[in-house]
């Protein structure tokens, strides 16, 4: 039977948070009166999340346990889960419960009632975040909005529900390290938005370093738009530009008779160049880079256990899968003799059989 909601939760190495994530979620959806899935996604996790989510699945049928090869990252963990989801509705969730899972209830019925396609859930209360995180964040937004033209809300994340159009039109999607946060806005379906107080991380460390919040800015930026090129574009020329103006300064300043100014100026010009140039080769770097993985089509993630798969009970999340079905050359053929009488004739054993041959 597909169930109604589907529930996707990315987890990388969360042991802290999950028995809290699960005694606030499970009462929560049994109360919501719909049939309903949770997709736990374990995105290559070192701890004992695996074991973890294997023992809740026995105890909570509605979990879907699926488990990833090796860490392939936040987003092609998410990924993962809404092209395993099944529901009519699916709704994308934290393990860290910063995004409380009491508004899911709220998601939908809004996107029942409004008729639309997307209910973003927007943070109307930061205060939990550094000043640093607000700033940062804000500021990204803009500029993203700036370049890109989408309608991306700024305190808005991964926290969002989305119908089964939706959900189908993005994994129909050939692009590789997409960030959600914006294609989703990118497809312009009908949306609507319910605001919360983003709470504090519930038990233990952010998986988000500044260094990983870089490479997604740069994942975004790349993804979503094509102005940087256009950037690189100007700045050439620019660049073209000033250095017409400064030949035609330098022939000017001959035929007068003055010379140029030296050292200085030649080093500041020569650095300023440079510096362009080698920011519109990094840019052109980015899109070529991404150009080549598409290319590559290599998957961003392989799924190494679906709890939902028929081979399940033949081994638990943490092992290695096994092929659904052997090969004739890995299957041992054994004849057993048979008397008359139809039963099985008792056969020596290998210490015997050695002895014989002796």
């Amino acid at each position: 039977m597909v169930p109604e909601l589907s529930v996707v939760i990315p987890m990388y190495n969360e042991e802290d948070v999950l028995p809290l994530l699960v005694e606030r979620l499970r009462p929560l959806l049994d109360g919501m009166r719909v049939t309903y899935e949770v997709v736990a996604v374990d995105d290559g996790s070192r701890d004992l999340t695996p074991a973890l989510l294997h023992r809740y699945h026995r105890e909570w049928p509605a979990l879907r346990v699926l488990r990833l090869r090796a860490n392939a990252g936040h987003q092609a963990a998410i990924s993962a889960g809404l092209a395993s989801a099944r529901g009519d509705y699916v709704v994308t969730l934290d393990a860290d419960l910063q995004d409380p899972p009491e508004v899911i209830a709220e998601m939908l019925e809004a996107a029942r009632r409004d008729n639309v396609d997307v209910v973003y859930g927007v943070r109307n209360d930061r205060s939990t975040d550094s000043w640093f995180k607000r700033v940062s964040a804000q500021s990204f937004y803009r500029f993203i909005r700036l370049m890109s033209g989408t309608s991306a809300h700024a305190d808005a994340g991964d926290f969002r529900l989305m119908s089964r159009a939706t959900v189908d039109a993005v994994n129909n999607l050939p692009e590789h390290n997409r960030v959600l946060r914006f294609v989703v806005p990118a497809l312009g379906f009908p949306s609507d938005t319910v605001q919360y107080k983003r709470e504090e991380r519930a038990a233990g460390s952010t998986k988000y370093p500044l260094l990983k919040m870089l490479r997604l800015s740069v994942d975004s930026l790349t993804g979503i738009s094509i102005a940087p090129l256009r950037l690189a574009t100007f700045a050439g020329f620019f660049g073209a530009l000033l250095a017409v103006l400064l030949i035609v300064y330098t022939l000017v300043a001959r035929a007068q008779g003055h010379t140029v100014a030296g050292w200085t100026s030649t080093v500041a010009i020569v650095a300023g160049v440079g510096a362009v140039q080698l920011v519109c080769v990094g840019i052109l770097g980015e899109y070529i880079g991404r150009m080549y993985a598409q290319l590559q089509g290599r998957p961003t993630y392989f799924i190494a256990y679906d709890s939902l798969a028929e081979s399940s009970p033949k081994h638990g999340p943490t092992d290695t899968p096994l092929p659904a079905t052997p090969r004739e050359e890995h299957i041992e053929t054994r004849v057993v003799p048979v008397a008359t009488d139809g039963a099985p004739v008792t056969q020596p054993s290998l210490p015997e059989r050695a002895d014989r041959a002796t």
